[in-house]
């Protein structure tokens, strides 16, 4: 193995929320009571033209085996000379971090973590799912030019030689999944539409340029009669990088913009290197002189450690205001006894004036632990607050989570900006309401930390939600506390909260319910699956905060719907908050998870979209209920159904990405994000990924045609079977500004699902309505246009010729669109191929962005010929040398691909079920 020594440093996580802040040392340093958007995204940059600080994380599940690490080396290497080339000596690999499991053999080599983190690796390297199979695959949330989250690679796929003939050299597979990640470009190939009718009316492979597909070409070019086509392949990376030819990115003069991909539907029709072109990399970037790289890539072994944690909390006299100090005790609590791991270390410090620590670091081994480090929380504030002297103290105990509620000047903390940096401390902030100070941001910006925000109310609830969010960053989801419900609302006098979560069976250990209230303690009690109630008496409440009740439950707990029962018996109105919260019910077995997310889109106008992704060990989960709740002080707050559809926000259908506009933006400021997912099993089920690796059937070695096994895939009765209901929460936030745009009015969003085909001599058009203001409400009327060629109904859709929908009025966002019209001035006939696209208007003349471009063809598939031996011998020059195996084999082949091609066209009539005569339509 190749490491670079470190010095060793403690890692520190800092987070901070609103009124309450705390700091983290080992994996989380928690700054301030301001807070915003949390931050995710990926340490790497760009010097010059070489990355820097590309991380890769191992699963804590991956069986120690040093191959992984030499072998994802030379595959980072071989990857930097060949995107070296491929982008015309621009970008190269320059150094990597990869980060190990603490469950492996330490080593003097390793070095701590510092900033990293397997939740911010770029790169992950786990176990599928099942026997899912070993598809390296990209996990991309939103459109065009975005970035990617992550790249997932499977152990095998880095340890079995023999998958090099499936996928490829390793390096450049690895380089068409960084276009992903990086650059927010797609795949060229389409696995629900591998064949398509072309304008001059033959029947091609989806891909980037070639005139087959491209594979099968190789394999025969020597025949080129069967084919066609011969297939001299310089690119492209995102079609086949597999081919040892294929060296550059598709451009403008190769691209095919007829293929139904989702390059061209994403990116509108462009081609990748056109998208690269557009990127900050590029526009940050030169060509560097040179046949290589200029620097060889450099490697630094890290190994994950137990975090350890000092809670920093403010408990200066604006903490007395509006239960603010009762909730901060309550969520710290909630983090000491129910959310930080077993082996971690804590402390507790308090500042107001001056600082003061409570505790040292103490390491949780027990529930008693726990609860000796609950008793040095706070009951109490006053005083002046002096955010710097709680920053210093808690850096002395190493670990920060900053809690604190009231703005403050921040310009002698600026100067602990540098040191916080080089301490590799990460700081978390968590603000508290409106006043945070603006400079707090930075502390997180710079050691990437968290940054989340919490609506200052009465309850504890909003607090607790951002302190979940501080997990351990290690990747063990078994070690994770898990939220699977929280709510908090205002009930009348004698009024009841009634309810329920499921809990299913990969979570149940270390559950845990919590009740809080605004005034007087209420009624309360649970009944589990089974009908055994557990009532006030089984509660604890803690003397020193009489207004939180928890009940935990002994063992694992029973799997189904939990009922909880909550009665205001006070005399006015009070608020009630519900925290449910649970572990892996075994190590063997991952829980269903959910993370929301929040980002502004990089086309005007910019609007807001939230994310949530609900998943299972890396598969996505399908089916689920999915709802956001967005909040921001002195504001009405938001719901707002996500949906994984492929329309509207919605990037891609069945991707377990679950998505959403938020339009009603009430200005600058930050925004909390609250996800909740239910699963019931009667609806709910797996799904395969999405932007897999392009699967290569075969291979030639020696002159002879060798066969990879098939794609492994996981039978619908197997997913079926792995997934029951559930519930889960998750949480996040953002931080708005110039959202002036926003205010003024939204359009429809683009309509991404537009379909043609031709019936009875009539084009039917169907589509999901947009709304008015993108995906809510519903838009004025549409234009619909038509004409010949593709590009010039994308560059001069105004010009092109209108069809007619006057009479169509709009339905709600969501609902499924249909016209029917005869186009005029053509005769349909066989080879007949038309383009539609249209827009949507909105009440105010506002337009949204032409949608992809439906394509209707009338296409009757020729009769299939076979060539005779003296054809071929004529028309290749191939003489009595020839194989004559070889030559059967490969008219075989031929009738083998033209039988897949009409048996597809086949399937896809049947599938759509448009109408039964031996016509393609598409």
């Amino acid at each position: 193995m190749v490491g670079k020594l470190l010095q060793l440093q403690k890692k520190t996580h800092f987070v901070s929320t609103g009124q309450i802040m705390g700091v983290l040392r080992s994996l989380i340093f928690l700054l301030s009571f301001q807070l915003l958007h949390m931050a995710k995204g990926s340490m790497v940059w760009l010097n010059e033209s070489g990355y820097e600080d590309l991380v890769v994380a191992i699963n804590p599940s991956v069986p120690e085996d040093a191959n992984i690490i030499l072998n994802t080396m030379t595959m980072i290497k071989d990857a930097s000379n060949y995107l070296f080339e491929a982008t015309k000596h621009r970008f190269f690999f320059k150094s990597v971090k990869i980060i190990l499991p603490k469950t492996w053999k330490k080593n003097s080599t390793y070095s701590r973590l510092k900033t990293e983190s397997y939740n911010k690796a770029d790169i992950i390297i786990a176990d599928p799912y099942l026997k899912y199979g070993d598809d390296p695959y990209t996990l991309q949330y939103g459109g065009c030019a975005m970035k990617g989250r992550y790249i997932h690679f499977t152990p095998n796929f880095l340890l079995d030689s023999s998958l090099l003939k499936v996928y490829g050299d390793r390096g450049r597979v690895f380089v068409h999944e960084w276009a992903h990640l990086r650059w927010g470009v797609f795949d060229e190939y389409n696995y629900n539409a591998p064949f398509y009718v072309s304008e001059n009316a033959r029947v091609e492979a989806t891909r980037y340029h070639i005139s087959f597909f491209c594979f099968y070409i190789a394999l025969f070019q020597r025949f080129k009669k069967c084919f066609q086509y011969s297939c001299n392949v310089k690119n492209s990376i995102m079609y086949m990088q597999y081919l040892p030819s294929v060296v550059e990115f598709c451009d403008k003069n190769t691209h095919n913009y007829e293929a139904p991909n989702m390059q061209n539907k994403m990116c509108n029709y462009k081609s990748t290197w056109e998208v690269i072109m557009e990127s900050d990399d590029f526009r940050n970037s030169s060509v560097v002189t040179g046949l290589a790289p200029p620097f060889e890539t450099t490697f630094q072994l890290l190994q994950t450690q137990d975090r350890a944690v000092s809670l920093v909390l403010d408990v200066s006299g604006s903490m007395l205001s509006y239960n603010r100090i009762t909730n901060l005790r309550t969520a710290a609590e909630v983090f000491l006894i129910q959310i930080i791991e077993v082996g971690s270390r804590v402390g507790i410090v308090t500042f107001e004036s001056t600082a003061y620590e409570k505790s040292p670091l103490i390491q949780i081994t027990s529930i008693a632990t726990r609860q000796r480090l609950v008793q040095n929380l706070p009951t109490t504030a006053g005083g002046g607050t002096n955010i710097c002297a709680g920053i210093e103290k808690g850096l002395q105990v190493k670990y920060i989570v900053l809690l604190q509620k009231r703005a403050t000047k921040m310009i002698r903390g600026l100067e602990h900006l540098s040191f916080s940096r080089e301490s590799g401390a990460i700081i978390h902030t968590i603000a508290l309401g409106p006043l945070a100070a603006r400079e707090l941001e930075e502390f997180s910006n710079i050691t990437g930390g968290l940054q989340l925000y919490a609506v200052d109310v009465d309850v504890p609830s909003k607090l607790v939600e951002a302190f979940s969010e501080i997990t351990t960053g290690s990747g063990d989801i078994s070690e994770q506390s898990i939220q699977l419900e929280s709510k908090d609302q205002e009930v009348n006098s004698l009024g009841w909260i009634n309810n329920s979560v499921t809990i299913d069976k990969t979570v149940g250990n270390d559950t845990f319910f919590v009740f809080s209230w605004s005034r007087t303690q209420p009624f309360f009690f649970v009944r589990d699956p089974k009908g055994k109630e557990y009532g006030s008496s089984d509660f604890t409440v803690d003397s020193s905060n009489l207004k939180t009740a928890r009940l935990s439950i002994n063992g694992t707990a029973e799997v189904g719907d939990w009922h909880y029962y909550i009665q205001n018996v006070d005399t006015i109105v009070q608020t009630l908050s519900v925290t449910v919260t649970s572990r892996a019910a075994s190590s063997d077995v991952s829980p269903v998870i959910l993370q929301a997310y929040m980002e502004r889109t990089n086309t005007a106008p910019y609007p807001v979209v939230v994310y949530a992704e609900v998943s299972q060990n890396f598969l996505p989960v399908l089916g689920a209920t999915v709802i956001a709740t967005i909040e921001k002080d002195n504001a009405a707050a938001v719901t707002l159904p996500l949906f994984d559809s492929g329309t509207g926000a919605d990037m891609t259908k069945n991707d377990g990405i679950y998505s959403g506009y938020f339009t009603s933006v009430s200005g600058d400021g930050r925004y909390s994000l609250k996800v909740s997912a239910q699963g019931r099993n009667q609806t709910v089920r797996l799904g395969r990924r999405q932007n897999r690796a392009l699967y290569v059937p075969g291979y030639i070695e020696n002159g002879k045609i060798q066969m990879n096994a098939p794609r492994p895939e996981l039978a619908d009765e197997e997913i079926l079977a792995n997934l029951e209901s559930f519930s889960r929460t998750s949480t996040s936030s953002i931080k708005l500004d110039n959202t002036g745009s926003l205010l003024q009015g939204l359009p429809p969003c683009k309509i991404t699902d537009l379909d043609a085909y031709i019936e009875n001599e009539t084009i039917v058009l169907t589509w999901t309505a947009p709304g008015g203001d993108l995906d809510s409400g519903k838009a004025d009327h549409y234009i619909i246009k038509s004409g010949a060629d593709l590009l010039s109904l994308r560059d001069e859709f105004d010009n092109a010729t209108s069809v007619d929908s006057f009479h169509l009025i709009p339905q709600e966002a969501g609902s499924t669109e249909t016209l029917k019209f005869k186009p005029e001035n053509l005769i349909i006939e066989n080879g007949t191929i038309i383009y539609i696209a249209m827009r949507a208007v909105d009440d105010t003349n506002l337009t949204s962005d032409t949608s992809n471009i439906a394509k209707a063809t009338w296409f009757i598939p020729p009769k299939v010929s076979v060539p005779t031996d003296d054809e071929d011998n004529t028309s290749d020059g191939v003489g009595d040398g020839i194989n004559i195996t070889l030559i059967v084999a490969v008219v075989a082949g031929c009738v083998v691909l033209v039988c897949i091609i009409v048996s597809s066209t086949v399937c896809i009539l049947q599938n759509q079920k448009k109408r039964r005569d031996p016509a393609i339509r598409m």
